[in-house]
């Protein structure tokens, strides 16, 4: 991991901005040409000094892990100077990037890059914008797309994650499967809407990239995601939305199968976390002022539905 970020930095040197060098970019943006998948809306060095700087806060975070604290503090004061350099290089005056794309507000977003929260505010707000702007169709590549959900999700823009996800139109994951996938394409438009294979050189019906979305359907629409490392603490947030009425997710643990699960029924949100022994679970249900700390079993709730910031959660039942 040294060595990687090691070489980036020698490429970017003391501007700490990466550029001069043959960038893949947003791979794949549906926008790009068809012969030059690496030409979409953003531009490719915006991409590359962004995943520099969360390389560089990956790297303190592993070497913080393994006790490596000299290396840990240098590479998150380097990945501070990145996010910095990417500010000043790419954020203009009026508080939007130079890059007006999905691709750019996501990233900035997801690698905590603006830190001051008015412009996370105002960065946030613009991404919504052009995802409704676009009719909730994608407008990224492999490099942005695994995080287009959480960004928007995250940000308080639930709705338009949610519309997203369930767009049906291409580009969108859902017109591959009406299109009758059953793996993710590498393309957006492998197959083209009147049903011939896209024309371009690369065209694989089973590529994952644009597939890390279910990273975002397990973690906050099933709402199953590890609390600490190995799943010793399991969270259970899950995200009620989008028209759904139920969702689950299970995981074998170290500590056996954990599941986390919800389903709307009539005026009732009912919730059930399953717990392996060994683990414990912090579980955040709609409406409630605080999570519930559980131990191992399998564990229930039902709550009033839509739900109240006021309503206080009963756990109906634990076995």
């Amino acid at each position: 991991m040294r060595a990687w970020v090691e070489y980036v930095n020698s490429r970017a040197g003391e501007t700490h901005v990466w550029t001069g060098d043959f960038q893949f970019g947003d791979w794949l943006d549906p926008s790009a040409p068809l012969d030059r998948p690496e030409r979409g809306q953003t531009d490719p060095d915006l991409v590359a000094t962004a995943y520099f700087a969360r390389s560089a806060r990956l790297l303190s975070l592993a070497a913080r892990a393994i006790g490596r604290d000299q290396d840990a503090v240098h590479y998150a004061e380097l990945s501070n100077a990145i996010g910095q350099a990417f500010r000043d290089t790419y954020l203009t005056h009026d508080g939007q990037l130079s890059s007006d794309s999905q691709a750019a507000y996501c990233l900035a977003l997801e690698f905590d890059l603006l830190p001051i929260a008015a412009e996370r505010e105002q960065a946030a707000a613009r991404l919504a914008e052009l995802v409704r702007a676009a009719d909730h169709r994608i407008g990224t590549g492999f490099l942005a797309t695994p995080f287009m959900c959480d960004a928007l999700a995250s940000s308080g823009y639930v709705d338009d994650a949610y519309a997203l996800l369930l767009q049906e139109e291409c580009p969108s994951w859902l017109y591959q499967v009406r299109q009758g996938a059953t793996t993710i394409w590498e393309r957006w438009d492998s197959l083209l809407p009147d049903g011939t294979v896209n024309p371009g050189d690369m065209t694989s019906f089973n590529h994952f990239a644009f597939g890390a979305v279910v990273d975002w359907l397990h973690r906050s629409v099933a709402g199953l995601a590890p609390g600490s490392p190995g799943y010793a603490n399991i969270v259970v947030r899950p995200l009620v939305g989008g028209g759904l009425s139920h969702a689950r997710a299970k995981h074998m643990t170290p500590y056996g199968l954990a599941e986390a699960g919800w389903r709307i029924a009539g005026d009732q949100l009912e919730i059930e976390a399953v717990v392996p022994q060994g683990a414990t679970a912090t579980v955040h249900i709609p409406g409630a002022a605080a999570p519930v700390e559980v131990a191992a079993g399998t564990h229930y709730w039902n709550v009033a539905w839509p739900a109240s910031p006021t309503s206080v959660p009963a756990q109906a039942a634990i076995s």
